[in-house]
């Protein structure tokens, strides 16, 4: 789970473990990346702690971790960097530094392909819809959606989308309905 300013306790705890790297080197393990594409240099390290089990009252804790990007622009120079933190109750002995970079990777992923579709093109965040199960079964219907349309081999989903609007008989063999 991300530690982010909502938990303003949690957040002061990982950062003040993570600014103590002799403890985070006796408490964890370290991984690194570097990828290269898309027109950029991509360079990720992630440090996991065990520091704060017994510390933090958050349950089932077992590690945090920290990870650093750094992004560099070759064609421009440019440089940016973030941190990021996260808990998770995953001990060391099922996930430590190796595999705790790639879940993050794939939590990514996952946020890049649903969740961003669904804040953007849905525009999820700003509907009115909030009464009873109204918000639960629109985001079932968007997730629905999106899966048909990816099972198909629709990549770009506000595309598809527009081309569905203008010919609505063309979202009947995506629902196994063609030629009935």
């Amino acid at each position: 789970m991300a530690v982010k300013a909502n938990q303003p306790d949690l957040l002061w705890a990982v950062d003040q473990l993570f600014a103590n790297p002799a403890l985070v080197a006796a408490t964890g393990t370290t991984a690194r990346t570097i990828d290269k594409g898309h027109g950029r240099l991509e360079r990720r390290r992630l440090w996991t702690s065990t520091a704060l089990v017994g510390y933090s009252d958050w349950p089932a804790l077992a590690q945090a971790l920290c990870v650093e990007r750094e992004i560099t622009i070759p064609a421009t120079g440019e440089v940016r960097r973030d941190r990021a933190y996260a808990i998770t109750s995953l001990p060391p002995a099922l996930a430590d530094a190796d595999r705790l970079l790639t879940l993050w990777r794939g939590h990514w992923g996952i946020e890049n392909r649903l969740h961003w579709v669904r804040d953007v093109l849905f525009d999820e965040d700003r509907s009115g819809a909030t009464v009873g199960n109204v918000p639960q079964m629109l985001a079932t219907l968007h997730n629905t959606a999106i899966s048909l349309l990816r099972a198909h081999g629709q990549p770009a989903i506000a595309a598809a989308r527009r081309h569905l609007a203008r010919a609505a008989a063309d979202t009947l063999p995506l629902l196994g309905l063609a030629g009935q």
